[in-house]
């Protein structure tokens, strides 16, 4: 009886001291088959465009990786305001390290998925905001899709572009091959880097990028001539061009084990 007593009271115990992080990740986790569907008013400042603001049925999907999410951020929890009427808790996520855009989430308290969600760069200023306005009755399914394993992508970039620095906290966890016939793609090799919330894209390819804000490029020796490294996203530009200056020379051959094949649609 009071071994049974013992055990009962480690579980009750591991449960009560469940961290904002691990809540957070069960929330972001039932996202992936159960969504809350309405009118979504989604602003994107950056990249700056003409016309930021526009409408969606449903939260524009971020590719959150709670497990990354844990070890690069520190998750608090705390009451949020209503959002579409309905009581939310909020979380605020705020990168351990490195330049990092910062995030808030509102997890409705009852449905247990988010209903708005806030990504703000590093000196706090608002690059995107997505956010229900009006909300229906009931969750609706959705087919979540599997993430793509990365076991070993990590040393296949270190191979192919040796001098890399990737920025604190990111890692690459896809890879897929750019559609050559595209102009906007010209062909090369795309690899996405996480850390946990935040995106880059780092792309090889045998053309520049034009110069924009968020953008940093080097050009580099290739087996097959000359090629670009491009660094693309939400950092200061500091940081991206520091990623990228040890890189000179590219070597590809090693990253077509990861390469999804290019979506002609994009």
């Amino acid at each position: 009886m009071v071994r049974r007593f013992s055990v009962l009271a480690l579980l009750l115990c591991g449960t009560a001291h469940a961290s904002d992080a691990d809540d957070l990740a069960v929330a972001l986790k039932k996202a992936r088959q159960w969504t809350a569907r309405g009118q979504v008013e989604v602003s994107v400042f950056f990249p700056p465009r003409t016309l930021p603001t526009r409408t969606a049925a449903a939260l524009p999907a971020v590719p959150f990786r709670p497990a990354l999410l844990a070890r690069n951020f520190t998750v608090t929890r705390s009451e949020g305001e209503a959002v579409a009427g309905r009581p939310s808790l909020r979380f605020d996520l705020i990168p351990k390290q490195g330049a990092a855009a910062r995030w808030s989430l509102w997890i409705d308290r009852v449905w247990n998925v988010p209903l708005a969600f806030e990504e703000r760069m590093p000196g706090g200023t608002l690059a995107r905001r997505a956010a229900f306005v009006k909300v229906n009755g009931a969750l609706s399914r959705v087919s979540g899709q599997a993430l793509p394993p990365s076991t070993g992508l990590s040393a296949a970039l270190k191979t192919a572009l040796p001098g890399l620095r990737l920025p604190a906290g990111f890692t690459p966890v896809a890879a897929r091959a750019r559609a050559a016939a595209q102009e906007e793609a010209q062909g090369g090799t795309e690899i996405t880097l996480s850390d946990g919330v935040n995106v880059l894209a780092l792309i090889v390819a045998p053309r520049n990028v034009r110069p924009a804000v968020g953008v940093a490029s080097v050009r580099v020796a290739g087996a097959g001539g000359v090629r670009f490294v491009w660094l693309v996203g939400n950092l200061p530009d500091a940081a991206l061009k520091s990623a990228l200056q040890g890189v000179r020379q590219v070597d590809e051959s090693g990253l077509g084990t990861f390469t999804a094949a290019a979506d002609s649609n994009r």
